[in-house]
């Protein structure tokens, strides 16, 4: 038995660096110190650390001082309580609460997608109209609804006073991902894209392990390929998605991928900032609004930067962007001579923009009570479920689609890997080895 262990079995308390060498999953109760000059620091530790190792509880047991030189400080503790001896009711709620979450965003996910198909029939010619209507729609809803609960008490001064750089950093990434996976989008086909968006889920496990310190069982890891592999299968089975890849070049497949790099770092940060926000506000959560507000705007604002660009990749040339603007509002609306062909306007429209937004909010909710990991797969598996949709007959589009010959095959897998996925907790701390 080590020296740490023999502790342990006393009951003797030990520090943050030595708890993280250990299995924290095969121990006992065990308390955790930190020295600190303060109160306040010691609890943004103790949150700190129950926030990343999930499935234990944390409680104060209060301060002792202690003389070192000529300098007091105080030795606060943690007391933290096995993964069995965690309250079952509070486990089962917060499960519950991730599944319903999950399964809101799934079922959003696939409205999201077909709603977005339903809205390009009327607007078919004016696409990168209803890109921008989003974008900039988003910042006026998010920042109005942020105002509102404000006013009503549920956004705090203290939130909206957090460091905007995190904010920042999450509009860049995602208006690079936009100008990067449209100009990719332009040049490769339609049947390889789906393929080359998986690297979004293994972006998602490289990135939360660098920065979020966290470390997969292999399980978790095939699960995660065995989703993957399961869309795959389902949206390119007979489409011809390998040869097309080859033809379009190694560049342009790249740059795609680096696109979802973007995407997945997006994700990455915004967990980041509800880690952090923990800690600044004592334990309190940042509103989702306060982080879509600002997230959009600097997204608004870096797309504007990139509007000639943009402009130019959707087949619109900059100079003519005002009147393709015009012509694209009159279609939105439905109203006099220029908006011939616009049926289902501006309905269709408006309700792909509100379930879009649902969404959105959908999304960085479960992000915000599980992981960065965990909203990508409900985002995943609602993919083959929106492929399932297409086939049934729908308004505007008539006929379904014949399903793909691999589609039920593809099913499979994507279930199995869930499976495998949760089959065993979801992580353990980055530095944690066994020790004997």
């Amino acid at each position: 038995m080590s020296a740490i262990s023999r502790r342990i079995s006393a009951g003797a308390g030990i520090t943050l660096p030595e708890i993280r060498r250990l299995n924290i999953k095969s121990l006992p109760p065990v308390t955790v110190r930190f020295s600190r000059n303060s109160p306040t620091s010691f609890v943004n530790q103790c949150q700190r650390f129950n926030k990343i190792n999930r499935w234990i509880e944390v409680r104060s047991d209060g301060g002792e001082e202690e003389w070192k030189g000529k300098r007091r400080t105080t030795s606060y503790k943690c007391s933290s309580v096995g993964v069995g001896e965690v309250d079952e009711k509070v486990e089962r709620d917060r499960t519950v609460e991730v599944m319903v979450a999950a399964g809101a965003t799934v079922v959003l996910g696939v409205g999201n997608r077909v709603l977005y198909k339903l809205a390009l029939v009327p607007l078919k010619h004016y696409p990168f109209f209803l890109a921008q209507l989003a974008t900039f729609g988003y910042v006026i809803v998010y920042f109005s609804i942020l105002y509102l609960r404000h006013r009503a008490g549920f956004v705090t001064n203290e939130m909206l006073s957090l460091p905007q750089a995190p904010f920042l950093a999450v509009g860049l990434f995602e208006a690079l991902a936009a100008a990067s996976g449209m100009a990719a989008a332009t040049m490769l086909s339609g049947a390889s894209i789906p393929i080359l968006s998986q690297t979004f889920l293994v972006w998602q496990l490289l990135l939360s392990v660098i920065f979020l310190g966290r470390r997969y069982n292999v399980n978790q890891i095939v699960g995660c390929l065995l989703v993957s592999m399961g869309v795959i299968i389902t949206v390119t089975s007979g489409s011809g998605a390998g040869p097309s890849l080859n033809n379009t070049g190694l560049f342009w497949s790249m740059l795609m991928i680096f696109s979802f790099f973007l995407q997945a770092a997006d994700t990455i940060l915004k967990e980041v900032i509800f880690l952090d926000a923990a800690e600044r506000l004592k334990g309190g959560s940042v509103d989702l609004f306060v982080v879509n507000s600002f997230g959009s705007a600097y997204q608004a604002l870096f797309i504007c930067l990139l509007l000639p660009f943009l402009s130019k990749l959707w087949g619109v040339p900059f100079i003519q962007l005002p009147s393709y603007l015009r012509d694209g509002a009159a279609c939105f609306l439905n109203i006099n001579t220029l908006s011939t062909g616009c049926n289902g306007a501006p309905l269709l429209p408006v309700l792909f923009i509100i379930v879009n937004m649902c969404y959105n909010i959908s999304l960085l909710h479960l992000l915000k009570i599980s992981s960065a990991v965990v909203s990508c797969l409900a985002s995943t598996v609602s993919v083959p479920l929106s492929v399932f949709v297409f086939t049934l007959p729908l308004p505007y589009l008539g006929a379904g689609t014949a399903l793909p010959p691999g589609f039920v095959a593809g099913a499979v897998v994507l279930v199995l890997g869930l499976f495998f996925y949760s089959w065993r907790p979801a992580m353990v701390p980055a530095s944690a080895t066994t020790t004997s």
